[in-house]
């Protein structure tokens, strides 16, 4: 080998390379332990109409360091542990500073006791005042369920929209039957998806109410309260007022 001047330039290279490497580890690793180029600021974007700078602040509490070697996934999980933030994007900008833009959940409904749930069916737990959540529709159903029970009540609310209605509240029951109450206070119970989806019955009841049900509230001022849809080829309401 000694007298094999390729194998001997060979091995050199090597050994320079890997000297090299070593110090570059080295130094990259001093650098990230380096008291220099400290991080000095945080810079939020984003509209944000529940989270606060006070609550940012105090997520983003105790955060700093070296701007090399700050760890960005432990501020994102933070910062995404605040109630009405959904996603949290983070890059670094020489010299000293973290910007984070964030993105927060849109409320759809309210979900059972729970909280609030997105039209992503998404859950978390973002808090209204009393009166904007009374403003807010009411869905539940079994864990799991969110996004189907979302997905039901944006369909429901496009087939009720020729009658002016509007879900108010949409419960998937723990035995998978939907029940329906509108703005108006018509309850539906419409159901399980046995042989047809409910909202085909919904459909029919939609198309059928102009000429029964509509007549009926114009001529007499007592209007159905309860509407049974899980029938194949009709429904039966049930009203209050009329006893026998």
């Amino acid at each position: 080998m000694w007298d094999n001047p390729r194998l001997l330039n060979l091995a050199a290279a090597l050994a320079a390379a890997l000297a090299a490497a070593i110090l570059g580890y080295a130094a990259l690793h001093a650098l990230a332990r380096s008291p220099l180029f400290p991080l000095r600021e945080l810079h939020v974007t984003g509209t944000l109409a529940h989270t606060t700078r006070a609550e940012i602040e105090r997520a983003a509490a105790g955060f700093g360091g070296n701007f090399f070697a700050a760890d960005l996934a432990e501020l994102r999980a933070r910062l995404e542990r605040l109630p009405w933030v959904r996603r949290v994007e983070l890059r670094r900008a020489w010299p000293d500073r973290v910007e984070a833009r964030l993105e927060e959940h849109v409320a759809l409904a309210r979900w059972g006791e729970q909280g609030l749930i997105s039209a992503r069916g998404e859950l978390f737990p973002g808090r209204l005042g009393a009166e904007q959540a009374a403003r807010l529709p009411l869905l539940a159903g079994p864990p799991g369920t969110e996004a189907e029970v979302v997905r039901r009540y944006l369909r429901f609310a496009e087939i009720l929209r020729p009658l002016g209605e509007a879900p108010e509240r949409v419960i998937l029951t723990q035995r998978h039957a939907w029940q329906l109450r509108t703005g108006g206070g018509l309850q539906l119970e419409l159901g399980r998806d046995r042989g047809e989806p409910v909202e085909r019955r919904l459909e029919r009841f939609v198309a059928a109410y102009p000429a029964t049900l509509g007549r009926l509230a114009q001529a007499e001022p007592r209007e159905p309260r309860v509407v049974d849809l899980r029938y194949p080829n009709g429904f039966a309401l049930r009203v209050p007022e009329w006893r026998s």
